[in-house]
């Protein structure tokens, strides 16, 4: 055989091979700097490997909001997108239920509650938006960052305070804060110049958003985990073969093993490498905040405003678009969680 006619017939091969793999369009919130990015890499590799032509887009670089996520996914402009289940919960507070504040405050019972939920959850979310999760995991606790002193949870008494969940802000009123809805990108900006005093954020978050150039103090107390989903759109799935979505639901059980595995451990890097420890790390800088050393009653004022007030306010929201959905959070998450919301 002609030495040209088998480099024609090699490319033939090849380009057919392309042709033969299952695109996916795949929407992320994961950026080059976090330290979700290498998960996500390695799992959109495996993808390849297995028949898949992932192409993978970015909320930040084509300028569309994270809030939008489910619309995107419902609509068919994507195929698969990482989403904030905070954010997305202005379109049904159903969905917030799954990482209440002040509900599960270390990965351990979050993870628990996440699993509890995982059923409602997915059938809320097929039901009404026509999406489906295949991967649950959190960003890590939720911590606060300010710009001046701190000692204790109550000092958030008077201060503006970053918040991007409704729950969060019914706990930061009940402390005497003003929240400030602002997101992530605005936050630097804002904590410079005065217009919020403190943030809210993971640890690893904050690192490589640069918060430690203008905050000082950190209180390390989780007030939630910040849970993301990996959401399909519907219809796609189900146009899919059953052996694509076994071989698409294998690679998505395993990133979110592997994202879980990393919450458990990025976050304290990150938080050493924040506040001056040991920092041995490509991803993040080194920093010399102050660390606040947590108090019991930290924890005990974070769980009454939980079962006071944020069960209240998040009951009474979600029972105006979902009847009878307190009850259903009772039988799963407060059943692990040992708490309630009210159901009347």
């Amino acid at each position: 055989m002609p030495a040209l006619f088998r480099t024609a017939l090699a490319l033939t091969l090849a380009a057919g091979a392309v042709q033969a793999q299952t695109p996916v369009r795949w929407l992320s919130q994961s950026q080059a700097a976090s330290s979700q990015y290498p998960v996500e890499a390695a799992s959109i590799e495996a993808l390849g490997a297995a028949g898949f032509r992932v192409d993978r887009s970015e909320f930040q670089a084509l300028g569309i909001n994270m809030a939008d996520g489910l619309r995107l996914i419902r609509s068919g402009a994507f195929d698969v997108a990482s989403i904030q289940v905070g954010l997305v919960a202005s379109d049904d507070p159903f969905l917030e239920g799954i990482d209440l504040i002040g509900v599960s405050t270390d990965v351990d019972a979050l993870r628990e509650s996440v699993d509890a939920y995982r059923a409602v959850f997915a059938a809320r979310l097929e039901e009404r938006f026509d999406v489906i999760p295949v991967a649950l995991w959190p960003f890590g606790g939720q911590i606060f960052f300010c710009a001046e002193p701190i000692a204790t949870l109550a000092d958030m008494q008077g201060k503006k305070v970053r918040s991007f969940t409704a729950s969060m802000s019914a706990m930061l009123e009940r402390l005497g804060a003003s929240p400030v809805t602002l997101a992530f990108p605005e936050v630097y900006p804002a904590l410079q110049r005065g217009v919020a005093s403190c943030g809210i954020t993971s640890a690893t978050s904050a690192n490589t958003g640069k918060w430690p150039e203008v905050t000082t103090h950190v209180l390390p107390l989780s007030v939630s985990g910040s849970v993301q989903a990996h959401v399909v759109n519907a219809s796609w799935w189900r146009g899919l073969t059953d052996e694509q979505r076994t071989d698409l639901s294998a690679e998505f059980a395993a990133l979110e093993d592997a994202l879980w595995a990393l919450a458990a451990t990025t976050n304290d890097m990150a938080l050493s490498c924040t506040t001056g420890g040991a920092c041995d790390s490509p991803i993040y800088g080194a920093y010399g905040l102050t660390l606040v050393e947590l108090a019991d009653s930290d924890f005990d004022t974070l769980r009454a405003i939980a079962e006071e007030v944020v069960l209240t306010d998040w009951a009474t929201r979600c029972e105006r678009v979902y009847a009878g959905c307190a009850g259903v959070w009772n039988d799963t998450v407060g059943a692990v969680r040992g708490m309630s919301a009210p159901t009347n």
